[in-house]
């Protein structure tokens, strides 16, 4: 897949999960029910235990079936290695030029963390394919993000933090191109109870929350 390409993939979907586990194993199980809800897209947070491996993994087993990405990436280095396990995007939870420049360089997707209006716009200036806004939900949430969009309409943001089901369609309607979900999608009790079926369920019921929401966006334009 193209750069663009992975881009509107993952702006289609409308949803990046966030899979942040306590063993590579339970990673990949879980990325295995997202797929099986219908979300083509998954990312797998360096936080993760063996994190690397999961990713190879992964990318082995759905080959260009899903859009793999690497998240918590801190630096530089750390993108390579994930780039290299196969990761298409990488999401990181602050601003770091260098790990920016790192992807530009190889034509990878991405989605830096900022969080003021100073970050956002500098993430962007240093080639970020979509900001992420992180942490959101303590900052305002969609009313955060309808107030960055004010001055920044040109710039894609991905809200991280406070993103559930219940305001997942809120902040697509106030401008952001998707919205990224951790634990309201794949949580710890849920994986500690082996019940993956609850985290396939969520899947679709997010899916299902986007498209309404999509679906009235398109009514009110």
């Amino acid at each position: 897949m193209t750069k663009s390409e992975i881009l509107s993939f993952i702006t289609d979907i409308g949803i990046v999960p966030i899979v942040r586990t306590n063993s590579a194993e339970s990673a990949i199980k879980a990325v295995e029910a997202i797929y099986q809800g219908g979300v083509r897209a998954a990312e797998i947070t360096m936080t993760v235990p063996g994190a690397v491996k999961a990713l190879e993994k992964v990318a082995d087993k759905f080959g260009g079936k899903i859009v793999l990405g690497a998240g918590t990436v801190l630096d530089p280095e750390t993108a390579r290695v994930c780039m290299l396990a196969g990761a298409e995007f990488f999401v990181t939870p602050s601003l770091k030029v260098s790990t920016i420049e790192m992807a530009k360089r190889y034509s990878k997707v991405i989605c830096p963390g900022a969080l003021t209006p100073t970050e956002v716009l500098t993430a962007w200036d240093a080639g970020a394919d979509v900001v992420k806004i992180f942490p959101c939900g303590n900052v305002g949430g969609p009313k955060y993000i309808k107030a960055l969009k004010g001055p920044f309409p040109h710039i894609e943001m991905i809200p991280t933090g406070g993103v559930n089901l219940e305001t997942a369609g809120e902040f697509l309607k106030v401008g952001a191109c998707a919205v990224a979900v951790g634990s309201e999608l794949v949580d710890g009790k849920s994986i500690k109870e082996g019940r993956y079926d609850i985290i396939e369920e969520r899947a679709r019921q997010y899916l299902a929350v986007i498209a309404k929401a999509r679906s009235e966006m398109r009514a009110a334009a």
